[in-house]
């Protein structure tokens, strides 16, 4: 499906709403660049923990953000992530940068790292972006803002059958995470969650991951057509 403008699109809900992967399917079939923003923190927030540092040292992050070389890669299904040349698009989706991130990512100097790369990766159009901050901060003047939400139940399941180490947590344990990083992202001082006033909220609990989608593509064509007029 391809649609007659290539529009800019801007997803954002909480943590384990579907963002990421229904952000994918979407882009994909629209023909667009996906950029998955969630990604980009969690690599930071990964080198943080590697390089031994404490991830509120605000400090110490700082200073290691002037040496980090931080790099997406498209791939034919989604993207490899790369810091330092090191692939670890897997290494980020452990719960210990799940329990650590929020606290990397409210930081001004991470946001303002990482939102100088996100503007720019979204210059060209045609791109779909998904995270806490897109509609209100990174784009402003997305063509399209969803925020795409859920109950923390059904979004704790999801992240749970999605991490690589789930053998060795408990959902409860990823239920009690995700309720605490609602709570940072919401009350965070730097670019908090919110629901833009503009955006289509979508409500994902009670559809299937296929009927999101539809969802999605449909506002995404009807805008992207209504451009072209």
């Amino acid at each position: 499906m391809s649609a007659s403008k290539r529009i800019s699109i801007a997803v954002d809900g909480p943590a384990g709403a579907g963002k990421s992967s229904i952000s994918k399917v979407v882009a994909k079939k629209l023909g667009y660049l996906y950029i998955d923003t969630g990604a980009m923190y969690r690599a930071v927030t990964l080198a943080v923990l590697r390089a031994g540092a404490n991830p509120a040292d605000t400090d110490a992050v700082s200073h290691l953000l002037s040496n980090l070389t931080l790099r997406m890669e498209p791939t034919e299904e989604a993207f490899r992530v790369y810091v330092d040349d090191n692939d670890v698009t897997d290494a980020i989706r452990t719960q210990e940068v799940n329990a650590n991130v929020s606290v990397v990512a409210a930081q001004k100097a991470v946001r303002q790292y990482l939102v100088a790369q996100q503007r720019e990766m979204a210059l060209a159009g045609g791109v779909i972006l998904d995270g806490r901050d897109i509609g209100s901060v990174v784009l402003p003047n997305a063509d399209l803002k969803i925020y795409l939400t859920a109950s923390v139940e059904t979004r704790a399941k999801r992240r749970w059958l999605e991490m690589k180490d789930n053998e060795s947590v408990s959902l409860d344990d990823v239920k009690k995470s995700v309720a605490d990083r609602d709570e940072m992202d919401k009350n965070r001082e730097e670019s908090p969650l919110v629901c833009v006033p503009d955006a289509v909220v979508i409500e994902s609990d009670n559809l299937t991951f296929d009927e999101t989608v539809d969802a999605m593509l449909k506002l995404a064509t009807d805008v992207a057509n209504k451009a072209e007029a």
